[in-house]
């Protein structure tokens, strides 16, 4: 029946209802400066014909809406969020109408408090700004350094909040007219872009693209600054450029990563799974360790006798500009999407493993004598961030170490904390602040070997903290006394929380999935500092809260020469031929290494052999004994290359012992006698079929135990992609859910994370 038929004789026809008009309040909290939300919030606001205002504060968005279709707008304003956005929470409250509303504006930033926003991560080019690097009649074509409000850099320019380009690197470039317009115009995509340039207003390069193009062909090493630092390229196909870059660089054996141009390039070098495919197209530009297929590209040179490599695709618009050049700059975008035979090392500019150079004087003076032609440009570097690590571990990505792309994003945290600084431990460090329900963890800043390094660390420390506006009460560290980080800690002045290293690799993990505890977890390191003062590293410990309690640990083995026995395999080989009762055979297998009668006087008598429970140095025993490798020329090579071994785990019946009715120890020495006779291949698949079998039936009891139904995996070899695969697996039979880090990483790059959890817990408490 139709609506006129409604309509009874006598009845007079009402007009339809108008909308009524309210007026509505919204704050937005999350990821909303600097990617476009304000534009967005505009043509919304238009599309339903509403007026009002927008601005950014100290909080996020503030906004006010006006008219009949509030209720719609805020439905399409949590729905059609901009793509780099993160929305945390939308507040919505009625206010009065005025009855003067006209139009809607966009407001210049206010202040009225401590802030509680994040600046973004920075962004590879987005497929609008790809379309105008390739098209000749661009004003901007080739230009490297465009960007809009959906990429470009935020963190890495940023001095400070709100995000606003006087508080950035670009303070310095004025806008050209053309820019200026783009940028006041609220349809346009670089509506409020702080770093929007163009040839004639923006940043210049010391050399132009095509002559670094030039020189990559020729062969030679170019140093190339980027949006975090910079990075050292050449030619990764040409075994003598990456022999002389390693040669220069003093790097032996350490993989390099390479960078291709498109997704097509890559699975010319690589197995490329669709987990891997989203890793590497996705907007942060990670690093991803992938298969490398067989063949001679790139130069074996690159990762030597790894079954992996590290690819990534561009993440500035220097570098798709570069790949433009080396394609012969051809017109449009459709080259992305066919692969191009071109790979290029792009490894960090940190000589001697100091911090990543920033500095255009200091880079003209540490790499001058590493790079053939240092290529630089005058936008400012405000905050270095190296490169962001990760690969698929079990099914899902995981972070090997978390910086450009991500930071300084915040972990959600699942109720409100004191505000805390963590400050890590001595390797790969990070720091980390909390902030009501979030945590910051900084980006890799590297092991605190040097001045230099540490001085980084409180770079970071007092540029994060400034940015977040957070004044800490208490501050983290390291159980270990002498450690640099806790030393700082202890000298701070604030009220110092030492946390144990291994309870803070599972709390990391715990903070990551939002809980407290009691969980039962697994920590599968190389080296932390025990409450006993003992070397900590393979630990089956129960977390509730801020407390741990120690329920199992690997059988010790001796270290023998102490700190000199985690760098050298073939000395852990040894200690385990001694523990086996075969100590006649460590010189005739190690004498040529340097083992002598008083390596065996070391081993006999205890002295200068300290014991350890680390699953690092079991795991160093099986590369010494199997030949893998004898010494290792950076931390984990040995384990990475035992990895890329493996093809097919197996299970040797009877070689391990679990013992202890309080205290449960897992021995290992039966495995490492099963693999006597054994290629490194073979050994390989028993070791890490055997090691996972036996973590899982030591674990798994002390989970039920406690009518628990999951199991927290961390600590570095938790990045061993086979053995945690075998783990979560063997859990799973069991009914058991294994919890692996994914936020942040396993080794000690997400200590920080744990850290903070405990210490805000424990001043909860």
């Amino acid at each position: 029946m139709s609506s006129a038929a409604l309509v009874t004789m006598g009845d007079t026809p009402k007009p339809p209802a108008q909308p009524l008009v309210t007026r509505t309040r919204v704050r937005v909290r999350g990821l909303v400066q600097g990617v476009g939300f304000r534009p967005f919030v505009y043509r919304l606001a238009e599309r339903h014909g509403l007026t009002g205002w927008v601005r950014n504060d100290e909080q996020g968005v503030i906004l006010e809406v006006q008219g009949g279709a509030c209720a719609a707008f805020l439905d399409d304003l949590a729905r059609e969020r901009p793509p780099l956005s993160r929305v945390d929470a939308v507040e919505a409250e009625q206010v009065a109408p005025r009855a003067d509303d006209r139009g809607f504006a966009i407001d210049a930033s206010a202040r009225a408090g401590t802030a509680s926003v994040a600046i973004g991560p920075d962004h590879a080019p987005c497929r609008a700004c790809l379309e105008e690097l390739f098209d000749p009649g661009a004003r901007r074509y080739g230009y490297p350094f465009l960007n809009c409000t959906h990429c470009g850099p935020r963190y890495t320019i940023t001095r400070g909040l709100p995000y606003d380009r006087p508080k950035t690197s670009m303070a310095g470039f004025p806008m050209c007219a053309e820019c200026a317009r783009e940028y006041h115009d609220p349809r346009d995509r670089r509506f409020h872009a702080q770093p929007i340039a163009c040839p004639a207003c923006g940043p210049r390069l010391s050399l132009a693209v095509g002559d670094v193009a030039r020189r990559l062909r020729e062969g030679q090493i170019v140093a190339l600054k980027g949006a975090g630092g910079f990075l050292l390229a050449c030619d990764a196909r040409d075994d003598g450029a990456v022999a002389a870059l390693r040669a220069r660089k003093q790097r032996d054996a350490r993989p390099f990563a390479c960078m291709v141009a498109s997704l097509a390039s890559a699975r010319l070098l690589a197995e490329i799974g669709p987990d891997e495919a989203a890793l590497l197209e996705g907007s942060p530009r990670p690093i991803v360790l992938v298969r490398r297929l067989s063949g001679d590209r790139p130069s074996p040179r690159v990762a030597p006798d790894l079954a992996w490599i590290g690819l990534m695709l561009p993440s500035t618009p220097l570098h798709y500009a570069i790949f433009h050049e080396l394609a012969g700059r051809p017109d449009g975008v459709a080259w992305l999407d066919a692969p191009l035979d071109v790979a290029l090392v792009m490894t960090s500019a940190n000589p001697g493993g100091e911090p990543l150079v920033i500095d255009d004087a200091d880079a003209a003076a540490r790499l001058g004598g590493i790079a053939d032609v240092v290529v630089t440009h005058d936008r400012d570097v405000v905050v270095r961030n190296d490169d962001s690590v990760m690969r698929v571990v079990a099914g899902a990505p995981t972070f090997l170490r978390r910086a450009r792309g991500y930071v300084p994003e915040p972990l959600r945290l699942p109720f409100e904390v004191p505000p805390v600084l963590a400050v890590g431990a001595h390797l790969k460090a990070t720091v980390c602040f909390t902030r009501g329900r979030e945590a910051f963890v900084s980006q890799h800043v590297g092991d605190l070997d040097d001045a230099a390094t540490y001085r980084f660390l409180e770079e970071t420390i007092d540029h994060l903290g400034r940015a977040l506006e957070v004044t800490p009460v208490a501050v983290a560290h390291d159980l270990h006394p002498d450690l640099l980080s806790s030393r700082r800690a202890l000298a701070s002045g604030l009220r110092a929380v030492p946390v144990q290293h291994h309870h803070a690799h599972l709390a990391a993990v715990l903070a990551e999935h939002g809980q407290r505890g009691p969980a039962v977890g697994l920590a599968l390191d190389g080296y932390g500092y025990g409450s006993d003062g003992g070397a900590w590293g393979g630990e089956l410990l129960l977390v509730d809260g801020a407390r741990f309690e120690r329920l199992g640990h690997l059988s010790p083995l001796r270290l023998p020469g102490g700190d000199a026995a985690a760098r050298a395999p073939w000395r852990m080989a040894a200690a385990a031929l001694h523990a086996l009762g075969r100590g006649d055979e460590i010189i005739k297998r190690f004498g040529h290494m340097g083992a002598n009668t008083v390596l065996l006087s070391m081993l006999d008598r205890g002295v200068r052999a300290p014991w350890t429970t680390s699953m690092g140095r079991w795991f160093d025993a099986a590369c010494g004994l199997l030949g893998v490798r004898l010494d290792a020329s950076y931390e984990g090579e040995a384990p990475m290359v035992l990895e890329s071994l493996v093809t097919r785990p197996s299970v040797s019946p009877g070689a391990y012992r679990i013992s202890g009715e309080g205290t449960r120890v897992l021995d290992l020495l039966p495995l490492l006698a099963a693999l006597g006779g054994r290629s490194p291949a073979d050994g390989a698949d028993v070791f890490h079929g055997t090691l996972a079998a036996a973590l899982v039936e030591w674990a798994a009891p002390a989970v039920r135990e406690r009518d628990l139904r999951t199991v927290v995996l961390g600590g570095g070899c938790v990045m061993n992609e086979v053995l945690t695969g075998l783990l979560v697996e063997g859990f799973q039979r069991q009914g058991i859910t294994a919890l692996v880090p994914r936020a942040v990483p396993a080794n000690d790059g997400g200590l920080s994370l744990g850290q903070a959890w405990v210490a805000a817990l424990e001043l909860m408490e």
